[in-house]
């Protein structure tokens, strides 16, 4: 069993690349995964990895047909 690193609210933000209000809003909205550890808020790094994939758009492959081309 491999234990998961929790991480602080700020360091979350840090990973995630945002702003510590944005995960603050994921948590009060329940949107993300958390550990409450009395008054301090933590999140598992598996959390934020999930969070990512689930959120990951992939690129359409299909080849635009008349593009650019002006009637």
């Amino acid at each position: 069993m491999t234990t998961d690193r929790l991480l602080t609210v700020d360091e979350a933000a840090e990973r995630l690349g945002t702003g510590v209000r944005y995960i603050r809003r994921l948590i009060s909205e329940r949107r993300i995964r958390y550990v409450k550890l009395g008054k301090h808020v933590r999140i598992a790094d598996s959390v934020l990895t999930a969070f990512i994939e689930e959120r990951t758009v992939e690129p359409i492959r299909g080849r635009r047909t008349g593009y650019g081309l002006v009637a």
